[in-house]
């Protein structure tokens, strides 16, 4: 945790909370100074939910021109965590130990704009459609604020802000709008190798810009409560309890560990299998202990089953952004 608060020294808490309309908030005058080109008359939550996280706006910088080499070339660990991610015979691996200091990577795989993302503080790994409901395709950054401990970022077009967990435009000209959300999976190096043998690995631009595979996290995941977050907690659930949420429903990582399969009336199909490290526990990422694969998919008409989005979070992150939804225990 000492590395986490050195890396997010700047962070503070912000404003008091309110009840003002979204609409009929004035947003703090360095905002409107950072961000002028930011509609700040239209925003679908209260000011005072979104602080700062420390970065400036792209002080946690994209990636932009994403560099990739063979499975061959990317010298990783088995147990390294990656967001793993195919389409159309196209099949990319983007290291953790990358998005953790980078948190977006805008790419085009099989010609199709998305954005790889992830959020240590939920350990939110999401990858979006990058094309905007007008039709434009936009790069995404981070604007170095959170919402309830969540990524915070912006579309480079309109400049509005778009929550990273729900894919929800919650400031600016596109608020109310959402990104497509697509399947992906939060799985180790050795998962995604023996799934796309001639699949590619992100690397770095610059391999001394950043220490690549040091966890600045270290501990987060066994933390008592979660970082820069003041909303309400989970009942009959440790926060930081990893989940696993498909859309208004969760289960606990453990019972899916301990039963391997959960199979849904409505054709939702959760496997657990080991081999997968942590991401936010030990000083290096591949040191992290063993929390497992995770693959949810969709029984189709057809029987066959097919990869489906979820997100493998914390107990208190669903329950701030579904605070209706289930949690199966």
């Amino acid at each position: 945790m000492q590395a986490l608060l050195t890396v997010l020294l700047l962070a503070f808490v912000g404003f008091t909370a309110g009840s003002v309309p979204a609409a009929a908030q004035e947003p703090p005058p360095f905002w409107q100074r950072e961000w002028p080109n930011t509609d700040f008359s239209r925003a679908a939550v209260p000011f005072t939910e979104i602080r700062s996280g420390g970065p400036p706006r792209d002080g946690i910088p994209s990636i932009d021109a994403p560099a990739f080499v063979p499975l061959a070339e990317a010298n990783l660990p088995p147990q390294e965590p990656v967001i793993g991610f195919a389409l159309e015979g196209v099949a990319r691996a983007y290291p953790l130990r990358i998005l953790t200091w980078h948190e977006i990577v805008n790419d085009r795989v099989a010609g199709r704009p998305v954005a790889v993302t992830y959020c240590p503080l939920c350990n939110a790994a999401i990858v979006f459609d990058r094309t905007l409901p007008d039709g434009r395709v936009a790069e995404f950054g981070t604007t170095g604020k959170l919402r309830h401990s969540d990524l915070v970022m912006y579309d480079r077009v309109t400049e509005s802000w778009w929550q990273q967990f729900s894919g929800e435009a919650i400031v600016g000209a596109l608020t109310g709008a959402r990104l497509e959300m697509l399947p992906a999976r939060l799985e180790s190096f050795a998962s995604f190798a023996e799934r796309h043998p001639d699949g590619e690995v992100l690397v770095p631009n610059d391999p001394g810009f950043r220490d690549y595979g040091r966890n600045p996290y270290a501990g987060y995941d066994t933390a008592r409560a979660p970082f820069l977050y003041t909303g309400e907690l989970p009942t009959g659930i440790l926060a930081m309890a990893y989940v696993v949420a498909v859309g208004d429903r969760a289960w606990p990582l453990e019972r899916l560990r301990r039963e391997g399969r959960i199979e849904t009336e409505d054709g939702l199909v959760l496997t657990w299998t080991a081999g997968k490290a942590s991401a936010l526990d030990a000083g290096r990422i591949s040191e992290g202990r063993d929390i497992g694969n995770v693959v949810v998919q969709r029984r189709t008409a057809e029987g066959t089953l097919e990869d489906a989005v979820y997100d493998l979070t914390f107990a208190f992150v669903f329950h701030a952004f579904r605070p209706d939804g289930r949690l199966l225990q």
